[in-house]
């Protein structure tokens, strides 16, 4: 029987410890980490900004430094000290990740508080939303709006059933959170033109969301569903 990498290990220890700000038991799979980067992988030629949230131990980076240029600027928000020592250490020492490192930034705090002085073109998140008290979400998703280009593409992950579960084994003031968040996540979709799709080779299952602010900066979205990808 495999061992465990020790970037399982880490997530988990962390995950048991830190579990309103760690999304999962275990990293991303590749196969989520190619579905949240879609859009990523089919950009242009002229020079990018993308920011990458909460990114734990790099799955979802190890996809986006793969389409990243010189002239591009990522940046990446994490505010567990163990997944960033993880982060700086792989930017040193993987071949991939050393050939972008001199335009990446890793920033240590909450997102809610990262400014920045221009928007992105992508947005690639890895925050569990669901975890978080609803005046968090909504200052999670008040930044996602502001950093957000006209035009440019928000991608997060909703893990399947986890949220539905909880909202039937929830009592009290923890089911009237579960159902605010809900509602913030769904008022804020409103406003993007909006695709899903969801991947079932990941521990556990999730959903992938993208979002596309409106060029104009107002207007309403109108949801789609994708395939489901299995493989």
């Amino acid at each position: 029987m495999s061992q465990p990498s020790p970037d399982t290990i880490l997530f988990f220890r962390e995950f048991c410890g830190k579990f309103e700000a760690t999304g999962s038991v275990a990293p991303s799979t590749r196969h989520l980490a190619r579905a949240i980067t879609r859009h990523l992988r089919n950009r242009g030629p002229a020079p990018i900004r993308v920011l990458d949230c909460g990114p734990g131990t790099g799955a979802f980076t190890d996809r986006i430094v793969d389409h990243l240029r010189p002239g591009d600027t990522l940046d990446v928000v994490e505010i567990n000290d163990s997944f960033v020592r993880v982060l700086q250490r792989r930017f040193a020492t993987e071949p991939k990740w050393q050939a972008v490192s001199d335009f990446i930034n890793i920033h240590q705090l909450p997102f809610q508080n990262f400014d920045a002085e221009e928007p992105y073109d992508f947005i690639i998140s890895g925050l569990p939303h669901s975890n978080f008290p609803a005046i968090t979400v909504a200052e999670i998703l008040h930044c996602y709006t502001r950093l957000l280009k006209p035009g440019g593409i928000l991608s997060y992950v909703e893990y399947l059933y986890l949220r539905q579960i909880r909202r039937t084994l929830s009592r009290g003031t923890q089911r009237d959170r579960i159902r605010s968040v809900e509602q913030l996540m769904s008022s804020h979709m409103s406003k993007h033109q909006v695709t899903h799709e969801s991947v079932l080779r990941n521990v556990p299952p999730a959903r992938i969301h993208h979002l596309t602010a409106p060029a104009d900066g107002a207007g309403r979205g109108t949801g789609s569903d994708w395939n489901t990808l299995s493989a």
